[in-house]
C-alpha cells in the first residue's frame, strides 16, 4: 500500500522542500516554507507572548514556556499521527489529503484563540466570555493574515479549520479529525503533558511511551475515532496516571491554585470595567498592564501586587476538602457559580473579622473551587487483533479501572480557603473555620436563590 499522504510536504521525508526547527527536548520539526509562512504571521507570533501555563511560574520557576512553543509540538505530533494512522486503509478513505493538511493547519493553530490567562478566565464562566476555541475566529476573520496564507500557501479556507476546532457535523471524516485534536490520546495532550512536566522540572508528565502509544494508533470500531492496539496498552496506561500526577501535582498544586485564585477574584472584580474585546487580543505583558491600572485603588490591588509586583505575596492555604475531608463543605462548594463563591468568601472574611475585632479586606480571604465544567476522562479502546475485537482500556487494566471509580476531577481537584497573612496570623482552627464557613455557605446560598 502506498501512503497516502506522501505528496504532502510536511510528511514527504523530502528535506528539500524545507529545513527543520528544534524545539525542546530534541525534537526536529518539520519546517516548510508554508508552515514558516503561519509562523511568521501577526497572529501567530502573539503566541510567543501567552505562557503556557500562566501563573505556575510563580511556583515552578521554569514554567514560562509559551504557547508558540506548544503550538509547534502539537503540530509535531499531529504529523506523527497522520503518517502512522494513513497506515489504516480506513482511516485513508475516509481522510483525504486535503482533509489531512486542514488538520495539520488546525493543529498548528488550535491556540490561536488563546488570550493571557485563559483558562482561569474562562472558568468564571461569565455569560460574556467566548470559550478560546470560539474566539480563534478572530484571528482568522477575512482580513487577516494568517487567512490569506492558508488562502494562498495552503489551498484551505478559514473556514475549514474553524469547522476541525469548533464545529459539530455528522461527517466522519470532520469527527475523527476532532478526536484526533481533542480526545482521550490526541495530540494536545501528547505534547503538554510532556512539555509541562519538562518545563517544570517534574518528571511526572514524561513517564509514558510516547513512541509506543503513536505506533499502536488505529481506528475504533465505529471509524469516528482513536483506539489502539493491545501493545499500546501498558503505555496508555502509564499516560493516565501522568495526567491524574501531573494534575494534582502542578496544575492543581495548592500554590499554584492561590495564585490562580488571587488572579481570578482580580479579574472578576473589575471584569465589567474591562474592553474585554480588546483585552482578548493583547500580550500577556499588556494584559497584566491593562489589569494593575484597573484595580487601583480597589482592594484587589493588593492581589496584582503580590502576583506581579516587586515582591511575591501568595496567599497561603488555610484549610482545604475534598471527597475524603469534609466531603458534604466539598460538595456544596464545588457545585457553587463563582459569583457565589465571592458572595460566601466576603461573608467569611467578615466573620472572621467580627469575631477576631480585625479589619479584614475582602479579598484577604478566598474560595477556590473546581470550575462546574470537568476534565475529559480517558475513555479509550484496545484493539486486540487475534480475536478481531475492542474492550474499553478499563476493561482491561485493572490501574485504569481503580481510577475510574471515582471522578477524575474528585480526586485531583479540592475545595481550599486561600488566605492572607493578615488572616494567618490569627492562628484560626479547622473547626472554627468549618463552622463560619458553614454559616457563609448558607447565607449566600439563601440570599442568592
Amino acid at each position: 500500500m502506498i501512503h497516502p499522504y506522501t505528496e504532502i510536504p510536511e510528511l514527504s521525508g523530502n528535506r528539500s522542500v524545507g529545513g527543520v526547527l528544534r524545539i525542546p527536548v530534541e525534537q526536529d520539526v518539520p519546517f516548510t516554507d508554508r508552515v514558516r509562512a503561519i509562523v511568521d504571521t501577526c497572529e501567530f507570533q502573539r503566541l510567543r507572548q501567552i505562557t503556557q501555563l500562566a501563573l505556575a511560574s510563580r511556583v515552578y520557576p521554569g514554567a514560562i514556556h509559551s504557547r508558540f512553543e506548544h503550538a509547534l509540538g502539537v503540530y509535531h505530533n499531529a504529523l506523527q499521527y497522520l503518517w502512522q494512522l494513513g497506515n489504516d486503509r480506513r482511516f485513508a478513505a475516509i481522510v483525504s489529503p486535503h482533509d489531512a493538511e486542514v488538520l495539520i493547519v488546525a493543529a498548528l493553530v488550535h491556540d490561536i484563540g488563546h488570550w493571557p490567562f485563559c483558562h482561569p478566565v474562562e472558568d468564571l464562566a461569565l455569560q460574556q466570555m467566548p470559550p478560546h476555541e470560539a474566539f480563534a475566529s478572530e484571528f482568522l476573520g477575512p482580513n487577516n493574515e494568517l487567512t490569506r496564507v492558508l488562502q494562498e500557501q495552503w489551498n484551505v479556507e478559514a473556514a475549514e479549520v474553524l469547522q476541525v476546532l469548533t464545529g459539530q457535523s455528522d461527517d466522519a471524516s470532520l469527527r475523527l479529525r476532532q478526536s484526533i485534536l481533542s480526545g482521550p490520546i490526541d495530540i494536545d495532550k501528547m505534547d503538554y503533558l510532556n512539555r509541562d512536566s519538562q518545563h517544570c522540572g517534574v518528571p511526572y508528565g514524561r513517564n509514558f511511551d510516547r513512541q509506543r502509544l503513536i505506533s499502536s494508533l488505529v481506528l475504533n470500531e465505529a471509524g469516528d475515532g482513536l483506539a489502539i492496539t493491545s501493545k499500546g496498552k501498558t503505555a496508555a496506561e502509564m499516560m493516565v496516571f501522568a495526567r491524574y500526577v501531573m494534575f494534582s501535582e502542578v496544575y492543581w498544586h495548592h500554590a499554584v491554585r492561590s495564585a490562580t485564585t488571587m488572579f481570578a477574584r482580580a479579574f472578576y472584580d473589575v471584569h465589567e470595567s474591562l474592553n474585554l474585546s480588546e483585552l482578548f487580543r493583547m500580550t500577556e505583558p499588556e494584559m497584566i498592564r491593562t489589569l494593575r491600572d484597573t484595580v487601583r485603588q480597589r482592594p484587589a490591588e493588593e492581589l496584582t501586587d503580590g502576583l506581579f509586583g516587586d515582591r511575591r505575596r501568595l496567599h497561603k492555604r488555610l484549610v482545604e476538602y475534598s471527597l475524603f475531608q469534609k466531603p458534604d463543605l466539598y460538595r456544596t462548594l464545588r457545585q457553587l457559580p463563582y459569583p457565589e463563591l465571592v458572595e460566601c468568601s466576603t461573608r467569611l472574611a467578615r466573620s472572621i473579622s467580627s469575631e477576631h475585632k480585625v479589619t479584614l479586606s475582602p479579598v484577604d480571604v478566598l474560595i477556590d473551587a473546581p470550575p462546574l465544567h470537568r476534565e475529559v476522562e480517558f475513555k479509550v479502546d484496545i484493539y486486540f487483533a487475534a480475536e478481531a475485537t475492542y474492550r474499553p482500556l478499563k476493561e482491561v487494566s485493572p490501574i485504569v479501572a481503580a481510577m475510574s471509580n471515582t471522578a477524575f476531577d474528585d480526586c485531583v481537584k479540592r475545595v481550599r480557603i486561600c488566605v492572607s497573612e493578615n488572616v494567618l496570623s490569627l492562628q484560626l482552627s479547622p473547626e472554627s473555620i468549618d463552622e463560619l464557613l458553614q454559616q457563609a455557605v448558607s447565607g449566600c446560598v439563601t440570599d442568592v436563590r
